[in-house]
């Protein structure tokens, strides 16, 4: 009988180490998404002046509205 509690509490511990990590992320992919867009939209220029900012974007892109 020790043997299944035991089994039981770690059970429990792994489904709620999975419920935080998800968590985590539900809560921090808005902000992990706009990073990840505006480093590609830094990386995405065509043509930059003498201190680097971006004058041109490349205009191809892919549809962003499919999450």
């Amino acid at each position: 009988m020790k043997a299944a509690t035991g089994e039981l509490q770690l059970t429990v511990i792994t489904m709620i180490a999975i419920a935080a990590v998800i968590g985590f992320f539900w809560l921090m992919w808005p902000s992990i998404k706009n990073s990840i867009g505006s480093q590609w939209d830094s990386i995405s220029c065509e043509k930059r002046d003498a201190n680097g900012n971006c004058i041109k974007q490349n205009t191809s892109r892919i549809n962003e509205d499919n999450d």
